[in-house]
């Protein structure tokens, strides 16, 4: 007897800048809307459990609290660095409740995008008046710049 199985395989569109950019638009919206409900002055992982709400109501796949794996010359590093989303699998998100972004937040986030090999991500700090002028920022590396648009 021969048996025939279906398996569902979940398919991923072809990442362009373009996606890209449309990804990041939807998750700066999601940071808007908490924003907006919560308003600044709360611990971080109150505004990561809400985007994780957020992004769950907008169809919007993330990984929370994601291990970021350190190599260094061939050898896995024990570490515990953790990222706090990952959305779609190619957008690397990290947040803050601080007193404004600094340097340091910058070369935190390129580097888990370098690590993970990911050429996109999203600084979002919720410490402030308007999440739009002041609460965000998008970084790209160089892969970013061999994909097509």
């Amino acid at each position: 007897m021969l048996y025939i199985y279906i398996v569902k395989i979940k398919t991923y569109p072809m990442i362009t800048k373009s996606h890209l950019n449309d990804l990041s638009y939807k998750i700066i919206g999601c940071a808007i809307e908490v924003h907006k409900h919560l308003g600044p002055g709360l611990l971080e992982s109150v505004y990561q459990d809400c985007l994780k709400k957020e992004f769950s109501l907008r169809n919007i796949n993330y990984r929370s609290q994601l291990s970021v794996p350190v190599n260094y010359k061939g050898l896995v590093l024990d570490t515990e660095y953790r990222l706090d989303f990952l959305a779609e699998n190619e957008l690397v998100i990290e947040l803050k409740a601080m007193d404004g972004i600094l340097p340091v937040h910058e070369a935190q986030l390129l580097t888990y995008m370098k690590l993970l090999q990911k050429c996109k991500g999203i600084l979002i700090n919720f410490n402030c008046a308007n999440i739009v002028k002041e609460g965000t920022k998008q970084m790209v590396n160089e892969y970013f710049s061999l994909l097509p648009d």
